[in-house]
């Protein structure tokens, strides 16, 4: 049996908030990254969408993975209400 080891981010990246979004979402989209990873990476993928989106990001790039994009999208419309 393999293990797979996957690396969380280093908290240099909070001081980077675009470089910390791609990061997660690589961790939330690799096929490898174990659930209990994917679900502590998520949170702190949502707690970067506000500031990414004050910084333009989604006016300058197109999320191409639909799950990704999709899940983004509502999470963006929750928090617009």
């Amino acid at each position: 049996m393999s293990t797979t080891i996957v690396r969380a981010p280093s908290a240099d990246l909070t001081a980077a908030p675009l470089e910390a979004f791609v990061a997660y979402a690589h961790q939330m989209l690799d096929p490898a990254t174990p659930e209990a990873v994917r679900r502590s990476v998520e949170p702190r993928l949502l707690a970067l969408l506000p500031t990414v989106k004050a910084l333009g990001m989604f006016e300058l790039f197109e999320l191409r993975h639909p799950a990704l994009r999709a899940w983004l999208a509502d999470e963006l419309a929750e928090n617009r209400d």
